[in-house]
């Protein structure tokens, strides 16, 4: 049974969706105070973390840099709905999504499902898939490891996801569209900015070419590319 942690300080919305998230087959906690939560989720092992981002004590974004420097568990951000920052600001942290408040707890039940069977297919696809290696780039899926110029990359799932997805197909533009429903696990919406701002944390933390360049471009109207080692100079 999937092990979920819900930190929320309604404690009355925390009740319906305990027992909702239960009728659905999973196991649910609740944690109503920000200070406790990162040292439960260190101290035991969930499936996913369901994290508000308004909490006493400690905010959600606090918590969740926490629990980022120790523990790449999946977290579902809850967010006031049309706030941008905060679901901005949380995937930038390294939040695997977010739900905006008020929702319909059938969707959240999908976003979870969602997010764990991206965790499933990982694993799976990774025991099948061999190292690549795209200049001085090394991308170990069975191991979950990159590193660039020698030097190892702390990845998101997500982040990692969408680098191995981009490094299958190096040198050829992938859309955003096929990037989303592939890595997110969900319907591609032209005004969800969730898979740029995922690309914006990535080059950021892969690094450029020599000359400065990207290693991931934009490809304007479609989406992104891996760009291969002979574009350093291009």
């Amino acid at each position: 049974m999937e092990r979920i942690l819900l930190a929320d300080d309604d404690t009355g919305l925390c009740e319906l969706l305990t027992e909702f998230l239960e009728s659905e087959g999973f196991k649910v906690e609740s944690i109503h105070d920000g200070r406790k939560v990162a040292s439960r989720v260190l101290a035991e092992r969930f499936s996913l973390i369901i994290l508000d981002v308004m909490l006493p004590g400690l905010s959600g974004m606090e918590i969740l840099k926490e629990i980022r420097r120790q523990s790449a568990v999946p977290v579902l951000m809850l967010t006031a709905r049309g706030d941008d920052v905060d679901r901005i600001v949380g995937l930038e942290l390294g939040a695997d999504d977010y739900l905006p408040k008020p929702f319909n707890p059938r969707e959240l039940v999908a976003r979870i499902r969602a997010v764990l069977r991206r965790g499933r297919m990982d694993s799976s696809r990774s025991s099948q898939t061999g190292t690549y290696h795209v200049g001085d780039m090394t991308i170990d899926p069975a191991a979950r490891y990159v590193s660039a110029g020698g030097k190892r990359i702390e990845l998101t799932t997500v982040e990692f996801d969408l680098l191995e997805t981009l490094a299958h197909s190096a040198g050829t533009a992938i859309s955003r569209e096929v990037l989303v429903r592939s890595v997110l696990k969900r319907s591609f919406s032209p005004f969800d900015r969730s898979l740029d701002v995922h690309i914006s944390n990535l080059r950021r933390k892969i690094g450029t070419f020599s000359d400065g360049s990207d290693r991931i471009k934009t490809v304007r109207g479609l989406g992104y590319i891996l760009a291969l080692p002979t574009e350093e100079s291009g």
